[in-house]
């Protein structure tokens, strides 16, 4: 069953890893591909090598499919709508957008550079920024397009990544507004939380962020473990699910947010408020300090956080 027959799809991030077996994917259920990747490393200064993203487009030629590869970098405007201009170019139109670029810059906040901030923004949030502002007038016009941006756990909150964990959880709320921009228009927006033992980005340095976090006896994002024992996470697992998001059956799925490693696939839940308390003409010092207000909203709340380091 070709699911995606005819579709024009962008993918940013595609020459390996995750990026990669989404366009394969996405190929072998039928769609014309941009293979964009600017062939460059995990941390955002290494040079481009423009023969990933051809290799790949070659690669689904070669089995029957059709791609083109772009090289441009979309954390750049000149480069985004470079991508999605030449799919319009080769196919004449754009039906999907897989936002799949970017970097990672560790280091603990105090020791975090103005470079490793701005890089990590530039490929990791604004490059999506870029592309989905391009992509959107043309599907806009077609009143139709699905668009999945990549987060991360990360987002949750993880050592000595804030950067990082910043661009990723403001792909959320990018999201979820997009999903309200442009849901009039028949265009859905989603985000993914992959995890895979396969990324170009899962390097010695993110390890030792994940180390330093058991060392201090830190909480490690959320209620799931990163690359469970049990399971495989391959970039192909990943990609079954972006590519189902872009398919028909996920007609009815916009806005949401979703984690996948592995045999494991979870809807991450919207925020909501709990533990509630009006206090009648509005809070003030006193009556926070209450002991009943105290209790209720406040009392048992551990402090997963503070620990007494050493002296540096």
């Amino acid at each position: 069953m070709q699911r995606l027959k005819d579709k024009v799809a962008v993918v940013t991030g595609a020459g390996r890893n995750i990026g990669r077996a989404e366009a394969m994917l996405l190929a072998a259920q039928g769609a014309k591909l941009v293979v964009n990747d600017l062939g460059g490393g995990p941390y955002g200064t290494e040079p481009g090598d423009d023969s990933l993203a051809e290799a790949v487009a070659r690669e689904i030629r070669e089995a029957g499919g059709e791609a083109v590869a772009h090289c441009s970098s979309v954390a750049t405007r000149e480069g985004a709508e470079a991508a999605i201009a030449r799919a319009i170019d080769a196919y004449g139109r754009i039906d999907i957008l897989i936002n799949n670029a970017g970097i990672v810059r560790p280091a603990r906040i105090d020791r975090m550079t103005d470079e490793d901030w701005r890089l990590c923004m530039d490929v990791s949030l604004t490059a999506s920024f870029h592309t989905c502002r391009a992509a959107a007038a043309h599907m806009i016009g077609q009143r139709s397009g699905v668009i999945v941006n990549t987060g991360s756990p990360s987002g949750f909150g993880h050592w000595g990544m804030s950067n990082y964990s910043a661009a990723k959880e403001g792909l959320l709320g990018f999201t979820r507004s997009i999903a309200r921009d442009l849901g009039e228009f028949g265009i859905r927006c989603n985000l993914i939380r992959p995890v895979s033992h396969l990324t170009g980005t899962y390097t010695p340095e993110i390890q030792d962020t994940i180390d330093q976090s058991a060392r201090l006896g830190l909480p490690l994002l959320w209620n799931r473990p990163m690359a469970a024992p049990r399971m495989t996470a391959l970039p192909e697992h990943v990609a079954a699910l972006v590519v189902w998001l872009c398919t028909d059956a996920a007609a009815h799925i916009s806005g949401r947010d979703f984690f996948i490693q592995g045999d494991e696939v979870a809807l991450i839940p919207e925020p909501e408020a709990i533990r509630t308390s009006i206090h009648p003409g509005g809070w003030t010092l006193d009556a926070l300090d209450e002991e009943a207000n105290r209790a209720y909203i406040f009392g048992d709340i551990p402090n997963r956080f503070v620990r007494q380091a050493p002296p540096a």
